[in-house]
């Protein structure tokens, strides 16, 4: 399967022009041949925008902009991935990413469920629920959102689920530049699954986005690697490959989960 992997500056409050934005990211990816394509954190809206105003651009799940990205799918014939602020039935809001497949047909919604710091905190309430792993074109699929990666445990719970494949949608920010450097390729290498790993670029307020998208193999080497401008990525990933990897470190199946707790 082709992923592509869009960097790309926020568009802060800009909801119809960020749509506009993926119809155009998306047409792009799918001549490339892409059946996947990865896009940021909170892309629909931005990140940095307070809670005011995430307040008042949240949607339900099936909502209007949902809509119009399962429409986008269908038209282009790929799956998407897109974060935005998601309002539930008690009116909460949870920092979101839906995967959207090329039927147009949501495959998976999550919510984060490790919130960064007090600019998190301040938006957003914390999931409840870990990411289920979802099929997609013969691909086993799990979600995680920017700071959950940070946390081995997470990325290891899904690959323990049966993961082959782990989509990472960011808003990672300077001076954290270690985390899309290091932390994104050990955790594909030690599970064994590929990652896609996707970031803003530029600024958003205060915040200086680090860039540095990545698309890495099971065996923790870089596909593909963005720099600080915006761009596509694309990389071409086989099952092969993850089942040479678990062959070479088999450390799912010597895991001691009787030490560890890691299954639910």
């Amino acid at each position: 399967m082709r992923i592509a992997l869009c960097q790309d500056l926020p568009g802060p409050l800009d909801v119809l022009g960020n749509l506009q934005r993926l119809h155009a990211r998306a047409r792009h990816a799918a001549v490339q041949g892409a059946r996947l394509l990865v896009c940021p954190e909170m892309f629909l809206t931005g990140y940095n925008l307070g809670a005011q105003a995430v307040q008042r651009l949240a949607e339900p799940v099936a909502g209007p902009s949902a809509d119009a990205v399962k429409a986008i799918a269908r038209e282009q014939g790929l799956a998407i991935v897109y974060g935005y602020p998601e309002r539930s039935e008690d009116g909460a809001i949870f920092n979101s990413v839906q995967l959207i497949d090329a039927q147009g047909r949501s495959l998976c919604n999550y919510r984060k469920t490790h919130l960064f710091g007090e600019l998190d905190r301040s938006q957003f309430s914390a999931g409840e629920q870990l990411c289920p792993v979802v099929e997609l074109d013969g691909w086993q699929v799990g979600l995680l959102i920017c700071y959950d990666i940070e946390f081995p445990e997470n990325a290891r719970r899904l690959a323990l689920a049966g993961a082959q494949l782990i989509l990472v949608p960011t808003a990672n920010m300077a001076p954290y530049d270690f985390v899309c450097q290091v932390t994104v390729r050990s955790r594909a290498q030690e599970n064994q699954c590929y990652l896609v790993y996707a970031n803003y670029c530029g600024s958003e307020g205060e915040l200086r986005y680090c860039g540095q998208s990545s698309i890495v193999a099971p065996d923790g080497s870089l596909l593909a690697l963005g720099g600080d401008a915006p761009c596509l990525l694309l990389a071409d990933i086989e099952h092969a490959q993850v089942q040479t990897g678990r062959e070479a470190f088999p450390y799912l199946d010597d895991l001691r989960q009787d030490l560890h707790g890691v299954r639910d």
